[in-house]
C-alpha cells in the first residue's frame, strides 16, 4: 500500500516523438487526471527527438523552434482522462492543422493518478476545515491547494476589490496536510495564513481544496513515532508499526522533494 500511495502522490511526465507511442498508465483503483499538455517544439533537434530526415534534406528547411498546437490538451483529455490506461501514435495529424509543416514535432503529457472513490472538500479563508472517515477508515490525502486558482470556489466567491484575478499556491499545503491529517480517522485545520504562509499578495481572498479518500488498509494506521522500529536478527520489519514507519518515511520523504 505504501507504493500504491507513492505512486497516487506523484506526477508523472511522459514524451513521444512523432511516429512513436504515448503510453500513459496509472496503479489498480486510479484513474488518470491529465494536468497538462504540449505538442510542437520548443527546444532544436539535436536536444530532443533528432529529424528523421537526412542531414542534408534537413540542413534545406529551417526547423521552427517556436510552434505549438492549441489543441493538444483538449486531445489527451478526450483520449486519456479518467482512463487507467491509453496509448496512441503521436502524429501532427491528431491536433489539427500542422502548427510548423516540415519540423519534427513531440508530445509531452503531464499527468497524475487520481483515486477512483475520493472526496472533496472547500474551506474559505479562516474557516475550519474538517475531514473524517467512518469507523476503521481513515484518511488517505491526494491533493491539497490553499490559495487562489484561476477557476476560483463556488463555495468561496472571488469578490472583486479592484484585485486582479490572478491564481496563488502554497508549496507547502501538501505537505501539511499530509502532516496533519494523513492515517487519522478525523483531523481538523484552518484554512488560514498562520497554518500555510500567504502565497498571494495583501488582500486577495483564498481557499483550502482537499482532495482525500477513506481507505481501511492497517498501513494507514497512525504511527507512534515516539517507538523504534523493532527489527529481527535478519533486520527485516517486525510487525504492523514498522510497516506504518515505513509508509509514513515514504510519504515525508516524497512531500519534502515535493
Amino acid at each position: 500500500f505504501a507504493g500504491y500511495i507513492s505512486q497516487v502522490l506523484k506526477n508523472y511526465t511522459d514524451h513521444a516523438c512523432d511516429g512513436e507511442y504515448v503510453s500513459l498508465r496509472c496503479p489498480h483503483r486510479t484513474t488518470i487526471s491529465i494536468q497538462s499538455s504540449f505538442y510542437g517544439r520548443i527546444v532544436p533537434s539535436h536536444q530532443m527527438c533528432p529529424s528523421r530526415y537526412p542531414h542534408s534534406y534537413a540542413t534545406l528547411i529551417k526547423e521552427d523552434v517556436a510552434c505549438s498546437a492549441g489543441t493538444s490538451l483538449q486531445k489527451m483529455l478526450d483520449e486519456c482522462q479518467d482512463r487507467r490506461s491509453c496509448q496512441f501514435l503521436v502524429n501532427s495529424r491528431l491536433f489539427g492543422a500542422d502548427p510548423c509543416p516540415g519540423t519534427g514535432k513531440y508530445l509531452i503529457v503531464w499527468y497524475k493518478c487520481r483515486p477512483n472513490e475520493y472526496k472533496s472538500k472547500v474551506a474559505c479563508e479562516d474557516d475550519k476545515l474538517r475531514l473524517s472517515c467512518k469507523k476503521s477508515m481513515v484518511i488517505a490525502i491526494y491533493s491539497a491547494v490553499f490559495g487562489r486558482t484561476q477557476g476560483g470556489s463556488l463555495e468561496c466567491p472571488y469578490q472583486n476589490l479592484g484585485m486582479p484575478m490572478i491564481e496563488c499556491q502554497s508549496a507547502t499545503a501538501l505537505q501539511l496536510m499530509i502532516k496533519r491529517c494523513h492515517g487519522k480517522r478525523s483531523c481538523s485545520i484552518y484554512a488560514s495564513t498562520y497554518e500555510f504562509g500567504d502565497p498571494c499578495y495583501p488582500g486577495i481572498q483564498k481557499h483550502l481544496n482537499v482532495i482525500y479518500t477513506c481507505d481501511n488498509s492497517p498501513f494507514l494506521l497512525p504511527v507512534d513515532e515516539t517507538q523504534p522500529p523493532a527489527l529481527n536478527s535478519s533486520m527485516e520489519p517486525v510487525g504492523v508499526s514498522t510497516e506504518m514507519a515505513l509508509l509514513s518515511n515514504i510519504l515525508a520523504a516524497y512531500a519534502f522533494i515535493t
